[in-house]
């Protein structure tokens, strides 16, 4: 069990694996805190992995031709910081590894994203990182059928343990990667058999072997103790068409006798005893922190070998058209095509000459249809609901036999459609945007934290918002989603009120890119309120819609489709004489980002102050103060047809007139 590093010079994998595992328990001793079963029993796949499989090269660790790896088991970080030290990543150096769970440092207790540090994605919540790579695995798909085998031909790796693949997630998406055929897809599973609880026979009997190859996969068997045998079976793996499972049996916590093939292992705390009983029966010698040079200059070379590929493939973009040539820098740069804000101009244009009510979710599937052409890169997708969220048009289905295709099917698994977008996003040189209804977006909700705990971007346009979807009930009308969703620090989450602020809903996600956007769209359709004047009033977070004849008393807020329940309001307060301003709010994280003046301007102090919005009042008193009136549910919903039910719970013009009166 040998590599080459010299003419003269063999090394020991096992001690480069060794090498990965002192690391790892030096530095959770340091830090008092860890998960020491992971590294210590995958340091030898890891090391099969990265020295004899894996493409990178560290002093460029963005090259977009790199293999991705993502080590989805989280907790076991010091598996992926000390490869990626040994590995030569410049951000992980020693100081880095004794720096293990500080605050601070590039090795948080969990990796975070962190593409120049090596890390691929932010994981920890189990099945998300597997999900993540079945993302990264359908962007080279697509890049490759834009650009070619000489610029985009890389593979995906994932190290996933027992949690990941119990986790619900996981079901979704290794039937969708099976089903897509991914084949540059490879999963390294880590077969300990053994879990926080102990045993896991206590909660598992199915053979996860044979449920890979029900769906679809290619799938192997190896000694995870012997990185020789991972890597051969990592290239039998390229041979084979479809996606593909390595089995690698383990022992978690391998190497400290104490917690050895036992549950302790998982998150148990270790000690220098530990460690001294280590390095005696592993043959250790080096004190801790300490790596012969023999062992990193063994590390470096695939390493070396990934800078002569790199080398190589720029050569051949060099090569490339100039026209071929700038469009690849743009698309992996993340910039946006010239005069794509054009499009949407011309969609709000179209939407104020066409007049009339339009739902939106179909004013949204408009823009989308519009930018497709003027965006390339932007994949559109949805959970088995094409006809009822119409954001398929003028594109064609990502398929196992079409790689060029643009709207993937993902099927009822809305996890899977958010982890695979993010996915995606992390990969470089794709816009993922994806829709269900509101009230599934808890299916898939843990995604958008990670998108918005990443700070990356990507745009959810949730439909059927409200009560407004009439008769399938409380089951499918959202009530309390809209107060959890602007929680989420970093997201945006815009409800517009019309067809406009629609177009400028899909502009400001476009623009976003420290963060995902959530578009929340009706089902119903909702009267055109706004001209197509060259301002993005949406971006304002909040602005006058509708200014009062006189100075106002009252100020009428809303969101979405009860915005024009404001202004039928209104109307009725001005035709007492009572001056009535109406705002639209679609957006309160950009609203809050403005400066105290125009926010007093929007929102006057002396105002009567009445909110309206089909939703529950949680956050709304920052706006109304203590004197104001909220206008909305304060329980779930209810079937029927959606004129009935907004009547039923008393979201009328008329209460929102008579809320105002009362408090004059």
């Amino acid at each position: 069990m040998t590599v080459q590093t010299a003419p003269d010079q063999m090394t020991d994998l096992r001690e480069m694996a060794n090498a990965m595992r002192f690391l790892s328990m030096d530095a959770i001793v340091r830090a008092e805190d860890g998960h020491p079963g992971t590294p210590l029993g995958g340091a030898d796949i890891a090391t099969g992995l990265f020295t004899q499989a894996l493409k990178y090269d560290p002093k460029a660790p963005d090259w977009p031709d790199r293999d991705r790896f993502v080590h989805s088991a989280g907790h076991g970080s010091m598996l992926l910081y000390s490869a990626l030290h040994l590995a030569g990543y410049e951000k992980i150096d020693l100081d880095q590894i004794k720096s293990f769970r500080v605050l601070g440092s590039h090795t948080a207790g969990h990796p975070e994203f962190d593409i120049h540090a090596g890390i691929e994605t932010t994981t920890g919540p189990l099945g998300q990182g597997i999900a993540n790579a079945v993302g990264m695995a359908v962007a080279e798909r697509i890049l490759n059928a834009r650009f070619g085998d000489g610029i985009v031909d890389h593979y995906t790796y994932a190290y996933t343990g027992d949690g990941c693949l119990m986790e619900g997630i996981s079901a979704e998406v290794i039937a969708l990667a099976g089903h897509l055929k991914l084949g540059k897809l490879i999963y390294l599973w880590d077969d300990n058999r053994m879990t926080d609880d102990g045993p896991t026979l206590q909660a598992v009997s199915e053979d996860q072997r044979v449920r890979f190859e029900n769906n679809g996969w290619h799938v192997q068997e190896v000694d995870g103790h012997d990185a020789m045998a991972v890597a051969a079976a990592i290239a039998e793996a390229k041979k084979d068409p479809r996606p593909s499972m390595i089995a690698c049996r383990t022992l978690i916590g391998y190497g400290i006798p104490r917690i050895q093939d036992d549950r302790a292992a998982h998150g148990g705390k270790i000690t220098s005893e530990d460690t001294d009983a280590a390095r005696k029966f592993l043959n250790w010698p080096h004190a801790p922190f300490e790596i012969p040079k023999n062992i990193y200059d063994a590390w470096a070379v695939a390493g070396q070998k990934g800078a002569q590929e790199r080398a190589a493939w720029q050569a051949r973009v060099d090569a490339m058209s100039a026209e071929d040539r700038a469009e690849w820098d743009r698309v992996m740069a993340g910039k946006l095509p010239e005069g794509w804000q054009q499009t949407i101009r011309d969609a709000k244009a179209a939407f104020v000459a066409e007049g009339g009510e339009k739902a939106g979710i179909r004013a949204s599937g408009e823009v989308l249809a519009a930018l497709a052409g003027a965006i390339p890169e932007l994949i559109s997708g949805a959970p088995d609901l094409e006809a009822a969220t119409q954001h398929k048009r003028q594109l064609s289905p990502f398929t196992a036999t079409d790689r060029s295709g643009r709207y993937i099917h993902y099927g009822v698994r809305e996890f899977a459609m958010g982890a695979m977008m993010n996915g995606m996003t992390v990969h470089g040189g794709i816009v993922s945007m994806g829709t269900t209804f509101l009230v599934f977006s808890d299916y898939l909700r843990h995604t958008l934290r990670m998108a918005a705990l990443m700070e990356i971007p990507g745009i959810f346009v949730f439909s059927h918002d409200s009560i407004g979807i009439g008769k399938n009930g409380p089951t499918h009308q959202p009530v309390e989603y809209l107060a959890s969703l602007r929680a989420y620090p970093n997201m945006w989450t815009i409800r517009p009120a019309d067809a406009v602020e629609m177009a400028e809903a899909w502009e400001l996600g476009l623009l976003h890119r420290n963060g995902p956007t959530s578009i929340i769209a009706s089902r119903q359709g909702i009267p055109l309120l706004r001209d197509a004047g060259a301002e993005n009033l949406t971006a304002k977070g909040a602005y006058v819609l509708a200014e009062a004849e006189g100075e106002a008393r009252v100020t009428l807020i809303g969101t979405g489709s009860e915005v024009s329940v404001a202004m039928k309001a209104r109307d009725l307060l001005q035709a007492e004489g009572i001056p009535t301003a109406v705002v639209s709010l679609p957006c309160w994280e950009l609203f809050e980002a403005q400066d105290e003046a125009y926010k007093v301007s929007v929102l006057p102090e002396g105002t009567v102050k009445v909110a309206v919005e089909a939703a529950v009042r949680l956050g709304w008193d920052r706006y109304i103060g203590p004197k104001g009136a909220f206008i909305g549910m304060d329980s779930f919903g209810a079937s029927g047809n959606y004129p009935d039910l907004f009547r039923h719970f008393g979201i009328t013009p008329e209460a929102v007139a008579a809320a105002a009166r009362t408090r004059l």
